[in-house]
């Protein structure tokens, strides 16, 4: 097979975890032979490196960057009764977790360049059963929160971060993700920046008594055994993911300035196309490359790709207002009107570290073919 023809995915684990494959076999088979495996010293570990790392005070494991969510949403006491706004623009995960606690999600619409939530929607659908303004740090991108904590300021609400796609990413004034409202949800699924073997999550806080009540929500709401403060659930972290997380999160740096390199090439090549292109961010961790597609062109050009080797994906096709499963909520077409037009435009390209300098290249070059021969 050419090098011309060779696939080029958008997540190649294979590649990332060669290197490591040495250090990740030696931690599994540590601990194989613990005897320990469910919240004990990896797990405790991992926290205290990834509290250092996102420089917040606490960072607590979970199952998963969904029950992460569940977890810092029963902690700030939302459920039924309560609204909570959010972007309709994310994965399926970010609503359903304010519906698994009880709550109602109110929708506002995205900011048309960035594509996270818009603040200044956000603010417009405050009302008397707000409780939290649920953002979400789109693709790697930070969410310029300022606006919003100014409008909540002396109301009560909380901010709350779905940072599933954003490990490592920066707002202008250096402040990460957990650091910015009450909490932050992580998501170390495979194919994140971060990735485990399987599912895991995290909650970051500067918040000790939120860190404190995760940490019961994680075991069924006890804070001492046998004794349940609150319904919590089965949200534990393994000692196995936590020890393979271990491994890799030390190479993370190096994989982001990767995807920013990679990020920059992109923006560059396809300056003169008529791409939407993401606006340039030094703190963006390039979880996904996203650009938008005009003239009712994309689906062409993914088909392009894909004739060529190349991967695309669609983050998302739907947005959350008009998935069918929450029909009940009287979401209509026309409702957001920036989220529903980006649906129809966006198409993730290859940006996982791994790629080489020629699979970049490739990359750029059929996307630029596509509009300019």
């Amino acid at each position: 097979m050419t090098a011309a023809r060779t696939r080029i995915p958008l997540v190649n684990l294979r590649a990332q975890n060669a290197p490591l494959e040495a250090e990740l076999d030696a931690a599994a088979v540590r601990v194989l032979r613990s005897g320990r495996y469910i919240l004990g010293e990896e797990v405790a570990a991992f926290e205290r490196e990834m509290s250092a790392y996102a420089r917040v005070a606490h960072a607590v494991g979970v199952s998963s960057g969904s029950d992460a969510l569940v977890a810092i949403l029963a902690a700030c006491g939302i459920g039924s009764g309560d609204e909570v706004i959010t972007t309709p623009l994310s994965f399926f995960a970010t609503v359903e977790a304010i519906i698994r606690v009880g709550a109602t999600p109110i929708f506002a619409d995205v900011d048309a360049a960035t594509l996270n939530l818009d603040p200044a929607a956000a603010q417009a659908r405050i009302g008397s059963r707000t409780k939290a303004i649920l953002v979400v740090h789109l693709f790697g991108r930070m969410v310029d929160t300022a606006p919003i904590a100014g409008a909540i300021a002396g109301a009560g609400l909380r901010v709350i971060e779905d940072a599933a796609q954003a490990i490592g990413a920066l707002r202008s004034d250096g402040r990460g993700p957990g650091s910015l409202g009450t909490a932050a949800a992580l998501s170390f699924f495979p194919t994140k920046n971060l990735g485990a073997m399987g599912d895991a999550g995290m909650v970051l806080t500067d918040d000790e008594d939120v860190a404190g009540r995760v940490r019961a929500i994680r075991v069924h709401g006890a804070r001492a055994p046998h004794t349940h403060e609150a319904i919590g659930g089965n949200f534990r972290l393994d000692e196995l993911q936590a020890a393979l997380l271990r491994v890799k999160l030390p190479s993370l740096p190096a994989w982001t300035a990767r995807r920013r390199e990679i990020a920059g090439l992109y923006r560059q090549a396809w300056a003169d196309t008529p791409l939407g292109l993401p606006p340039p961010d030094a703190g963006c961790v390039w979880n996904q490359f996203v650009i938008r597609v005009p003239g009712g062109r994309r689906d062409a050009l993914a088909a392009r790709l894909a004739s060529c080797g190349i991967d695309t994906a669609i983050y998302y096709p739907t947005p959350l207002h008009l998935q069918p499963a929450l029909a009940g909520l009287g979401g209509r077409p026309g409702l957001l009107p920036r989220a529903e037009a980006a649906c129809g435009e966006v198409l993730a390209v290859p940006a996982n570290a791994e790629l080489t300098g020629d699979e970049v290249a490739r990359v750029c070059d059929e996307v630029r073919s596509f509009f300019l021969t």
